[in-house]
This record gives structure tokens, sequence and C-alpha cells, in this order.
């Protein structure tokens, strides 16, 4: 064992890595990933329901930002279906936000993330 603590073999205690870098290494993944955030808050993500009866278009922060709806898919005697597609196409616009963010944060492969 070392005279000088910590431990033997003079590893440093990080495999020989200089903590310095390591600290550089991690400020800089983080100012990368807050700008892959905000470059993904600015894009749009567009889905489509009911053979293009349904349109939605949502940020990339998952803000609803236009929803548009062809006046023969508006039936008064069948609010329900209206509702399903609303739906359907909502969601499919916030999954496409979803698959966006896994494929660019993740890169980072960052254990806890839920990317």
């Amino acid at each position: 064992m070392s005279k000088r603590g910590g431990f033997p073999g003079g590893m440093g205690g990080f495999g020989g890595m200089n903590i310095n870098n390591l600290m550089k290494q991690a400020k800089k993944m983080q100012a990368d990933m807050e700008k892959s955030q905000v470059e993904l808050s600015n894009k749009e993500f567009e889905a489509t329901a009911g053979g293009g009866a349904v349109y939605a278009k949502v940020s990339g922060s998952k803000e609803l930002k236009e929803l548009k709806l062809k006046p023969d898919v508006v039936d008064p005697e069948d609010i329900e279906m209206l509702e399903d597609l609303v739906l359907t196409c909502v969601n499919e616009a916030l999954k496409k936000v979803d698959e966006a963010q896994a494929q660019e944060l993740g890169k980072y492969n960052i254990p806890g993330l839920g990317f």
C-alpha cells in the first residue's frame, strides 16, 4: 500500500483518469444535451388520422400548435368517432416527439434518463 494513501498501484482512484478531465467532459456533455433539448423543442412534428381527416402539429416540447379537421369528418350524430380520431392523431404526433427525444438524447448513453 502506498504511504500517501489512496489506492495501491498509483491508480489515483479513477484508473489513472484525471478528475479535471472527467469534470470537463461532464460539463461538455451537459451543454451538448441542453443544446439538443433546445433544438428539439424548436422542431415541429405532424400526424394525421382518418385518412387525413384530422391533422395535428405539436412542438418538440409537446405543445399542441395546430389542429385541423376536414368538414366531412364532423358528424353531430357520431361525436365519438371524431373524438377517437383527434386522440389518435395527437397521440401519434406526441409519439413522434418521444421517438425524436430518444434518438437525440439516447446518444449520450446515460443510465436512468429513461430514453
